[in-house]
């Protein structure tokens, strides 16, 4: 019975909002021979893929960025306002450097594009279950450049203005690392990491925890 229990935890449930049918079907049908991604719900209906998440709280979900009735950065907006606290991974053919950013700072725990080779996309999918940020490889270069101008505005503080706990914590969002993992790791509670995460963000004035990542990787604090 544990041994079900501990397999049972190893698998990441997944939902997919994305009004393309093609789409959908072409991702389930693609972890249907993966073992520990189980894709759980899919709709072409943002605000019914609202309610699904807030409901069955999947560990992380695909969102399509341009929908026609409400696009991917509002449907992000309104899966946090409600509650979802799983990953959300931007899952779209955008590559343009504002949708990019736009997502990460609204929220968004990853930005994958859509031409990917299928066995990148579980690759990455496996590094979002285990609690990383993922961006595909070819945005990481065009995303620390539209951050690189911030790192020398007067307007982000130094990080002697964290406090030691607040930089452990900037250490491992450095790392890509998840609230939970965090909690876990320094043995202090998800609600207890939140805190600190917007205290840390605000003394820097950054605007997200993945503006956090790749300024203090930039600093060189994750050294």
């Amino acid at each position: 019975m544990s041994m079900s229990k501990a397999n049972h935890d190893q698998i990441a449930t997944i939902m997919v909002i994305d009004d393309h049918p093609l789409l959908r079907r072409g991702v389930r049908q693609l972890l249907e021979i993966e073992d520990d991604l189980d894709l759980i719900f899919d709709t072409g209906s943002p605000q019914e893929g609202i309610e699904k998440a807030v409901e069955l709280e999947p560990d992380m979900l695909l969102l399509d960025l341009n929908m026609p009735v409400m696009n991917g950065l509002e449907t992000l907006k309104q899966l946090r306002d409600g509650g979802y606290s799983g990953r959300i991974i931007m899952y779209t053919v955008s590559d343009q450097e504002d949708d990019v950013v736009d997502a990460l700072r609204g929220g968004a725990d990853g930005y994958l594009l859509k031409d990917m080779e299928p066995e990148d996309m579980v690759r990455q999918l496996r590094q979002a279950a285990k609690g990383r940020m993922v961006v595909s490889e070819n945005l990481t270069a065009l995303l620390a450049e539209a951050l690189r101008s911030q790192r020398n505005s007067p307007a982000t503080q130094s990080v002697d203005a964290l406090t030691q706990r607040e930089k452990e914590i900037l250490a491992e969002l450095a790392a890509g690392m998840s609230n939970k993992l965090i909690a876990r790791k320094l043995d202090i509670t998800e609600g207890t990491v939140k805190v600190h995460v917007k205290h840390l963000l605000k003394k820097l004035r950054l605007r997200s925890r993945v503006e956090a990542a790749v300024w203090s990787v930039q600093e060189g604090l994750n050294r």
